[in-house]
């Protein structure tokens, strides 16, 4: 019997070319395995794809609900965005397709796990770092990083392709590099590689418009969240991936969440790339607008720090940490009354507030109202501004001491 390899496997172009590479290099029994976090019509025709390149066997395994529930909704919860802008939608995807290949091939007895991500990205840090988390004993291996992978282009990968008898439906004509699942899509390459480029958007978006074709109407939408879990839209009750898929539309048709930005990878480069991230995007900010409600002003402030660095920890692929199940720990206790209803209206891009309400709310009308109330006096601002200001004052006291020490 031949030793088994688990390919992580998409269908393109990348992926199809490596299986007959494995056999040929190898010997190996390839064993395809395509994890749907949400990809669409992608998936269509996998199966008799794997099988005409040599694949001996193809999983199809369904993370969407396992995606959307632990790894979308704690980052949500504790407000990771990388570098301001990066909803993480390719970084969140990678751990559960990491720990799903680890599953597979443990099913099947696999002595490597193979991944198609170049020498150049992020992705291969986070397959990786997740591999060896949870199976260190299994060989990981890296095409793109071998001396023996020869094929540098589409074209050479069509041609390889065709030498060991495997007729695809893949042409040589350019595109975007996309990355697409139940969070967001990606878009990199072409005129995007060049910084000083406008995105062709009409040419490029996926689930969206832009906000120049977006209704001239606004749609209100209304979001419920218990223990900081979005429960319902529209109040309609649904799980969490299917509220993702109906933010996907309603943001999608009124041009939300599309943003260009150049990120740092982990690997020391600036990359430039278009994501959409239509639902996310209302996600996350109708999350936010329920905890300015409910969280005290010091937790909030700490909240803000452990966010930026779980977006850190799980930009850089190390999900499978000790540090990270410690940030998550301690975003889980600060969504213990983030419960309520959230209310927005969706407009050519914008999403604006149309009131929020949480049984757990701290804020207190008669406190912040102008009229003087049993719980504040106006003068007890005296004494706390004399004390708040106080290092101020004392040091400015001092500078200025110093100052007439010089002139006289």
């Amino acid at each position: 019997m031949k030793e088994k390899v688990v390919l992580a496997y998409s269908g393109g172009l990348d992926t199809t070319a490596i299986i007959p590479w494995l056999k040929e290099t190898y010997d190996y029994d390839v064993i395809c395995c395509c994890i749907n976090c949400g990809q669409g019509e992608e998936l269509d025709g996998l199966d008799e794809r794997a099988k005409l390149s040599g694949a001996s066997k193809l999983y199809i395994e369904d993370i969407c609900d396992e995606f959307s529930e632990d790894y979308i909704v704690p980052c949500v919860q504790a407000g990771a965005v990388y570098e301001h802008k990066y909803l993480l939608g390719t970084a969140m995807a990678r751990p559960g397709i990491a720990k799903k290949l680890v599953e597979i091939a443990r099913k099947e007895g696999a002595v490597a796990i193979c991944h198609g991500a170049t020498g150049k990205g992020n992705d291969q840090i986070r397959f990786e770092l997740g591999i060896k988390a949870l199976a260190p004993d299994i060989k990981v291996i890296a095409p793109w990083r071998q001396d023996n992978w020869k094929m540098d282009s589409r074209e050479a990968e069509i041609e390889y392709c065709k030498a060991h008898g495997i007729d695809l439906p893949f042409g040589t004509d350019s595109s975007y590099s996309r990355d697409r699942n139940l969070w967001h899509i990606s878009h990199e390459g072409l005129e995007l590689e060049d910084p000083s480029q406008e995105p062709n958007y009409d040419h490029l978006l996926v689930l969206s418009v832009t906000p120049e074709h977006a209704p001239d109407e606004g749609e209100y939408v209304t979001m419920t969240f218990e223990k900081g879990v979005p429960t319902s839209v529209n109040g309609k009750k649904m799980k969490v991936a299917d509220i993702i898929r109906e933010l996907n539309r309603l943001g999608g048709k009124h041009g939300i969440g599309i943003i260009d930005i150049v990120e740092n990878r982990v690997v020391g480069m600036k990359s430039r790339g278009v994501y959409e991230t239509p639902g996310g995007t209302i996600l996350m900010e109708a999350h936010d607008q329920l905890e300015e409600l409910c969280l005290d002003r010091a937790t909030m402030e700490v909240k803000k720090e452990m966010g930026n660095k779980l977006a850190q920890v799980v930009y850089e692929g190390k999900w499978f940490t000790p540090l990270r199940e410690a940030i998550q720990a301690f975003v889980e206790s600060t969504q213990e009354y983030v419960t309520g209803e959230v209310k927005f209206k969706l407009y050519k891009g914008n999403i604006i507030k149309a009131g929020t309400t949480s049984p757990y709310s701290l804020y207190s009308e008669s406190l912040a109202s102008f009229t003087t109330g049993d719980l504040y006096d106006h003068h007890d601002a005296d004494g706390f501004i004399t004390l708040f200001g106080l290092p101020l004052k004392v040091r400015a006291m001092k500078l200025l001491e110093l100052e007439n020490k010089k002139n006289n």
